[in-house]
């Protein structure tokens, strides 16, 4: 069983739990291609930051459900549009 882990900060991780951020986005770059592209997972994992491993309230575990590509315009990448995987984080399956 493979899993798709991605840490990322408080204030996003709180908005997902709340069900306000149904996606996570990473820049489609050779790394993060590499994870993402043409691989299937499980699980999708969100953790606020990097929690001791027995500290669930600070982590998301919900069952993948793909992703897009997608071009945004988001302040954490800076002014310019930017292509991005756009990964469901699907809170209520």
């Amino acid at each position: 069983m493979a899993n798709l882990q991605l840490a990322v900060n408080g204030e996003y991780f709180d908005q997902m739990k709340r069900g306000e951020k149904i996606e996570e986005y990473r820049l489609v770059n050779p790394y993060w291609g590499n994870r993402i592209f043409g691989r299937w997972y499980d699980r999708l994992i969100i953790t606020r930051g990097y929690p001791k491993r027995d500290d669930l309230s600070k982590r998301i575990d919900v069952p993948y459900d793909g992703y897009e590509v997608k071009v945004i315009t988001h302040p954490h990448f800076g002014p310019e549009p930017v292509k991005v995987f756009a990964i469901k984080v699907n809170i209520d399956a």
